[in-house]
C-alpha cells in the first residue's frame, strides 16, 4: 500500500472504560501499514469522564490522536459530520468505539478504497462471510430493516448500519451536507444518498459481535429508524417530482 493519509473517527458518547483501549487497538493495527494516521476522538457531550480520557490521549500522542469535544450531546451522526469535516486524510475512516467489528479488517476496508477505487466501503453483517454475534432478536430486526430501505429507498446494499466505513475524501464532502440524520440512521441515509448518486460502494465481509453494553434501545430506535426510512423516501420522491419536466 502506497503512503496515504488515513483519518479514523471514533464517535464517542460516555464511553470512559473503553476507550483508551480503542485508540491503542487502531493505532497498533495500522502501524504494520505504510499510512499516515489521524485518530480523532469525536466526543460528543460525555458525561462519565471521556472527555478528560481522551484529553489525555490528545496529549500523549500529539501527532496522532485529536479530541474534539461538545459540551451537549448532538447525536451520533452529527458528531462524525463535525469530525469528518475537520479530518485532514484523502482516506477517511470510522469505526464504533466498541470495536465490535475485528479491526482486523481495516487493512480490507482502507485497500478497497486506495487499490481498488471504490468510493465508499462498508463492512456487512449480512454477507454469507461474516462471522456474527448477536442476538436472535436483533439479527431478525436488524435483516427486516435492511429489506426494507432496500425495498423503499432503492439500494442494493445488504447491510447499511455496520459502524465500520471508510470513505475517499472528495465523495464524502460532497455528500456530508446532504445528509440530514443527526443521531443512528446517518449510516443508512449516506449510503442512500452515495448510491442515488452513483458512487462505487463495496460490502466486505467482517467478524461482528455485540457490544456489552449496547447504546442502541430495540424497540426504540427500530420506531424511531422506521419512521426516518419513511421520511427520506418521501423527501426524495418530493425531492424527484420537483426535477422532473412538466408533461
Amino acid at each position: 500500500m502506497p503512503s496515504i493519509k488515513v483519518s479514523v473517527v471514533l464517535p464517542t458518547y460516555n464511553e470512559a472504560d473503553s476507550i483508551e483501549s480503542a485508540v491503542t487497538k487502531v493505532m497498533d493495527a495500522l502501524e504494520k501499514y505504510e499510512v499516515f494516521l489521524e485518530v480523532i476522538i469525536a466526543e460528543d457531550g460525555s458525561t462519565d469522564g471521556t472527555n478528560k480520557k481522551a484529553a489525555v490521549l490528545a496529549a500523549r500522542f500529539p501527532s496522532v490522536v485529536k479530541h474534539i469535544h461538545r459540551d451537549k450531546r448532538l447525536g451520533r451522526g452529527n458528531a462524525l459530520k463535525n469530525a469528518f469535516k475537520q479530518a485532514s486524510g484523502s482516506i477517511l475512516v470510522y469505526m464504533d468505539v466498541d470495536l465490535a467489528t475485528d479491526v482486523r479488517h481495516l487493512d480490507a476496508l482502507i485497500r478497497s478504497v486506495e487499490s481498488e477505487g471504490f468510493d465508499i466501503v462498508t463492512g456487512s453483517r449480512m454477507l454469507a462471510e461474516s462471522r456474527v454475534k448477536r442476538s436472535g432478536t436483533r439479527h431478525i430486526a436488524s435483516k427486516a430493516y435492511n429489506l426494507l430501505v432496500r425495498w423503499l429507498l432503492g439500494s442494493k446494499l445488504k447491510d447499511h448500519q455496520c459502524g465500520f466505513k471508510a470513505f475517499k475524501r472528495e465523495p464524502l464532502m460532497q455528500l456530508l451536507d446532504e445528509v440530514s440524520a443527526g443521531h443512528w440512521f446517518w449510516d443508512t441515509e449516506i449510503l442512500v444518498r452515495a448510491h442515488r448518486r452513483g458512487y462505487r460502494i463495496k460490502e466486505i465481509p467482517v467478524d461482528w459481535k455485540s457490544g456489552r453494553e449496547t447504546k442502541v434501545r430495540l424497540l426504540q430506535d427500530s420506531l424511531s429508524m422506521f419512521g426516518q426510512v419513511i421520511s427520506l423516501w418521501w423527501h426524495l420522491k418530493v425531492q424527484n417530482l420537483r426535477r422532473s419536466p412538466l408533461s
